[in-house]
């Protein structure tokens, strides 16, 4: 696994911001996270060993923009070389989540076509209205390799018309003292969803109020994967597994 971040800072645009992690970091470092700059790993993915080898391995997956969002505003002048840089490293998976998927059209390069084998989209949506427009945006658009995060999920949603080509579905709650509750429930009926489609389903992590059988909990959200893995109730087809 490698992470490239080439810019950082972000906007909240959904309900699912408002605990955001990124946010609650720069704050406490007093960073303005409005602020949207490059960083000095822009190029990290075509950076070479004096021996002339790539610095990030083959066969890797690379986690894009995890502190901010690929399609963003501000990085419109830099996307373009970013897209090339992926384009180049066509040994290396490249993913990218989103909120921001209604201005994807206006942010692929002009041989996207149907998409680069080499790049995956995930989408990231926390409630039933989201899960209509944004979800239903990406159902439309030619990407090879797309996912589904429910992340933090804050309702009960039905994604069964929106599963076809779908990779993965994975769900999780929210991570704050603050955090809207999780309900155990929501998390069982996505799973069924997903076996019923045979779409590969991952449980990430619980949510710091976590709501079981009725039960309120309150986990510390250092636990919060570890407890997700615990419920062992992720779905992996074959070709998942692989």
């Amino acid at each position: 696994m490698a992470m490239w971040s080439p810019w950082r800072g972000c906007h909240k645009c959904s309900e699912g911001c408002k605990y955001c992690y990124i946010h609650k970091g720069d704050a406490r470092k007093n960073i303005d996270t409005s602020i949207i700059n490059k960083t000095d790993k822009f190029d990290y993915p075509i950076r070479k060993n004096k021996d002339g080898t790539y610095k990030m391995k083959s066969d890797k997956i690379c986690y894009v923009c995890f502190s901010s969002d690929f399609l963003i505003e501000e990085a419109d002048p830099w996307r373009e070389e970013c897209f090339s840089m992926i384009k180049e490293r066509s040994d290396v998976t490249f993913l990218f989540l989103t909120k921001r998927i209604e201005r994807f059209m206006d942010c692929i390069p002009d041989d996207w076509k149907d998409g680069y084998d080499n790049v995956v989209v995930g989408v990231s949506v926390e409630n039933q209205e989201n899960v209509n427009k944004k979800i239903g945006i990406l159902q439309s658009l030619p990407i090879k390799h797309k996912m589904i995060i429910l992340q933090p999920l804050l309702e009960e949603v039905n994604l069964e018309k929106y599963l076809d080509n779908i990779e993965l579905v994975m769900v999780g709650g929210e991570s704050d003292k603050f955090a809207r509750p999780l309900n155990y429930d929501w998390v069982l009926n996505i799973r069924e969803q997903c076996m019923k489609h045979k779409i590969p389903f991952e449980f990430h992590q619980a949510g710091t109020n976590f709501i079981k059988d009725g039960i309120q909990y309150k986990i510390n959200p250092f636990q919060l994967t570890k407890q997700a893995r615990l419920a062992n109730i992720d779905y992996l087809t074959e070709n998942r597994k692989r």
